[in-house]
């Protein structure tokens, strides 16, 4: 299986580096600032863990709160 898979580590390596960073990211600044805009934390935080991707930059993008 390992083998099928192989062509393809040369794509997946980065973009799983790429979702672990901004998840992380996502969440410290989600725990780090007490207010979003749009839902309630409880919302990202779900938004952020099970979108993948496209989670962090929702919150970047919509859902992070005025400093």
């Amino acid at each position: 299986m390992s083998a099928d898979l192989q062509p393809y580590f040369p794509i997946l390596i980065p973009l799983v580096v790429i979702q672990i960073i901004l998840l992380i990211t996502a969440l410290l600044h989600l725990n780090k600032h007490p207010h979003v805009k749009i839902g309630n934390k409880n919302l990202w935080i779900f938004v952020i863990i099970f979108l993948n991707i496209i989670g962090p930059f929702l919150y970047f993008l919509i859902g992070r709160g005025d400093e």
